[in-house]
């Protein structure tokens, strides 16, 4: 057996469990919450960091025909495992628009240029159009429909699939920017042709018919995130950090712990190095702030949360209760995204946008 049969067998320092019946469930409550709106799924970013590959597959088998991305490198993709969705492009065309219409993705169109070039190029196929009605970040604001509203030749020729925007405060329900959204974005569609729309995200989901459009954008929803700012989480978890125990130490004397010297604890603490750091997507800020869980109960995160190892203050549990090799919980499994992004001073879509590549994937459920 040479080196690297040998690596590939020992057991990786951290893993990351993807549970794609726990993703499925989510979609489907989602159909059901939003119904008769349709599903669609936001699967930018390497489907939230979580693989959109697995993903993908787990949700087309549930059912899932539409699909988000951001650019058209992740199009391209995308459309290379699913050769049958409809995948649409949020970034635009980008200037590619043969390379677009050869891989048949729909561009969102987000300026009067860009309608301009599309219809100019690609004739009578499908856009999604997306206005601006208060996120002030993408998309046609007043200024613009008007001007394209008042150039009838170019309205003419351009083919709508959808019409869009994004709501800037949607996980806040009583938020009044919410409603001025909706108003505004009813006023300017209402000079453009009819189609269908797209308004609520994951968090617009939840506020009910007016917030919805004809088809809905969840993201952070189906990957187990709360959608809303408070309140209990209604999906279900879908990732699990896992980290195993490098080493146990007992400290015979007062010690610091890490880089630093950020922590100190008292004689006999009891320290579990464990092989996960800020490289594998583990938060750096959750240094001397989070906590892991170890058996069901809570250990707190000492020192500095390192490159590749986060130390844990196990003094409180039995001796018995952990051993060197032992798997660690990190996220999940009793750490809620939510939690650890207020403690990392962040929100749930960074801790799962950059969970790193390096970190082995374990899919269970779905088609995995």
């Amino acid at each position: 057996m040479n080196d690297l049969h040998r690596a590939a067998e020992a057991a990786p320092p951290a893993e990351l469990h993807i549970d794609l019946d726990a993703l499925v469930a989510n979609y489907r409550a989602l159909c059901e919450l939003a119904r008769p709106a349709q599903v669609s799924a936001v699967v930018k970013a390497n489907a939230y960091g979580l693989g959109i590959g697995p993903v993908a597959a787990a949700l087309v088998g549930a059912g899932c025909e539409v699909f988000f991305v951001s650019s058209l490198a992740e199009g391209f993709e995308l459309r290379a495992m699913q050769p049958d969705v409809r995948v649409l492009v949020l970034e635009g065309a980008g200037g590619a628009i043969d390379a677009c219409r050869a891989a048949r993705l729909v561009p969102v169109l987000n300026t009067v240029a860009e309608v301009r070039e599309w219809v100019g190029r690609a004739g009578g196929e499908p856009a999604v159009l997306q206005l601006d009605t208060g996120m002030n970040r993408a998309g046609l604001d007043a200024t613009d429909v008007a001007e394209l509203a008042a150039d009838t030749p170019l309205v003419s020729r351009l083919r709508l699939d959808l019409v869009m925007t994004h709501l800037a405060c949607a996980d806040e329900p009583g938020h009044p920017l919410n409603r001025q959204q909706v108003d505004r974005f009813r006023a300017l569609r209402a000079r453009l042709p009819a189609a269908p729309t797209s308004i609520g995200n994951s968090a617009g989901t939840w506020l009910g018919s007016d917030y919805r459009g004809d088809l809905v954008r969840p993201g952070l929803a189906l990957y187990g995130g709360r959608p809303l700012a408070s309140g209990p989480n209604p999906m279900r978890p879908v990732v699990r950090l896992c980290a195993r125990v490098l080493q146990l130490r007992t400290l015979g004397e007062a010690a610091s712990v890490g880089y630093g010297a950020s922590a100190r604890l008292s004689p006999a603490a009891r320290i579990a190095t464990v092989g996960a750091g800020y490289a594998d997507g583990y938060p750096r800020a959750l240094g001397n702030r989070g906590y892991a869980v170890v058996g069901g109960a809570r250990v707190p995160v000492v020192g500095r949360v390192s490159m590749d190892l986060t130390t844990l203050d196990v003094t409180g549990l039995d001796p018995g209760a952990i051993s060197v090799g032992d798997s660690v919980d990190l996220l999940g499994g009793g750490v809620s995204l939510e939690d650890a992004a207020e403690l990392a001073g962040t929100v749930a879509y960074e801790l799962l946008t950059r969970l790193s590549t390096r970190l082995v994937r374990r899919y269970r459920g779905g088609t995995a």
